[in-house]
């Protein structure tokens, strides 16, 4: 191959990575911007992973009641789960319908919500530990963002 088409190919190559980059930065953006704002219980974590460093572990009480439901109803091919919202805006799996949809991925096995840890400005942890909600935006599609921490009463932190 001559090094002109060699070139022709890393540059096309690497445009197309930068361009998908964009994209899906582009659709978490906009999902920031107008997804609706639903609130997810933190479940337990194991107190030693809590805090390392400047980011908190994160898991969810929904993504292990998914888990349990697409055992218990065999929706092992299942990638959105249904949920009601209550007024506050708290949201939890309704497994009768629902007043909107989470998408989800399978990582490692378990049911992953977009993330499982919280990042934020290094000195700041303390301020963290009374998380109890994660405040995320959730597009028409169902795809959710992380975009803040709340505690007990669903102030931001």
């Amino acid at each position: 191959m001559s090094p002109r088409i060699t070139r022709t190919l890393v540059v096309f190559g690497a445009l197309l990575v930068l361009g998908s980059v964009d994209l899906a930065i582009w659709g978490k953006e906009r999902v920031v911007r107008t997804g609706e704002t639903i609130f997810l219980e933190l479940a337990p974590v194991d107190p030693r992973s809590l805090m390392q460093g400047d980011y908190m572990a994160l898991r969810f009480q929904l993504a292990d009641d998914i888990d349990r439901w697409r055992e218990l109803e065999g929706r092992a091919r299942t990638r959105a789960a249904p949920l009601s919202v209550d007024e506050r805006g708290v949201a939890r799996l309704a497994t009768d319908g629902g007043d909107a949809e989470i998408a989800f991925r399978i990582r490692r096995g378990s049911v992953w919500l977009g993330t499982n840890a919280y990042f934020f400005a290094e000195g700041t942890g303390d301020r963290y530990a009374e998380a109890r909600y994660g405040e995320f935006r959730v597009g028409d599609d169902g795809e959710a963002v992380l975009v803040g921490l709340r505690d007990a009463e669903l102030n931001p932190l």
